[in-house]
């Protein structure tokens, strides 16, 4: 999946659980953690879907922090869990979801350029977006809060995959959800900016 599917079932399933647990959720945290597991992309001759996208080295380092925070980890654990369980397995080569106990690669295997994967990105783009405006998300979003400083990652993905080509280079027809994202994120990052400015005049 490309990082519009995963911005958008990470948030999706962040939201999910958010409401069933009745806790709050930090946004920025929430889109970044949703692409973590890709950071295997940024390493050389190295295997991408693989120990990064294990549930259980993710179940393990969220151990912790479970221990410490219980419930209000919750929607952050889904957000990073659902990047291998649910966009990796769909679409792609799958991901080695069980390693090291197994080295095998699980997914359904549908093609990530296929008219179907690109449906499946719009899809969750779409539903994200209205869920984002209809529950007030994208409206908090853009407040200058400090934490709006982790969607340079975010940016720096979309920016590297969607305009450089760098990476998982995407597809003309995912173009524009992942610049739509691009837009949010980066006017977020720039309110924050534009209240530091104002205070130091």
């Amino acid at each position: 999946m490309f990082a519009v599917g995963h911005l958008a079932i990470g948030y999706l399933t962040a939201k999910v659980f958010q409401k069933v647990l009745k806790t709050e959720v930090n946004l920025p945290l929430v889109f970044l953690l949703s692409l973590i597991p890709d950071a295997d992309l940024l390493v050389r001759n190295h295997l991408h879907r693989g120990p990064t996208h294990s549930l259980i080295v993710i179940s393990l380092i969220f151990i912790p922090i479970a221990l410490y925070y219980r419930k209000r980890c919750v929607p952050y654990f889904a957000a990073l869990f659902q990047h291998s369980l649910i966009g990796d397995f769909l679409t792609g080569e799958g991901a080695r979801l069980f390693w090291p106990l197994d080295f095998a690669f699980y997914g359904v295997g549908i093609s990530m350029r296929s008219l179907e994967g690109i449906l499946l990105e719009w899809l969750s783009f779409l539903v994200a977006m209205v869920v984002l405006a209809k529950s007030g998300d994208l409206k908090l979003l853009l407040k200058p809060r400090k934490t709006n400083l982790l969607l340079t990652v975010p940016v720096g993905v979309i920016w590297l995959s969607a305009v450089m080509g760098f990476g998982q280079d995407v597809p003309l027809g995912l173009l524009v959800p992942h610049l739509v994202f691009l837009a949010v994120f980066a006017l977020s990052i720039l309110n924050l900016a534009r209240r530091f400015a104002e205070k130091d005049i």
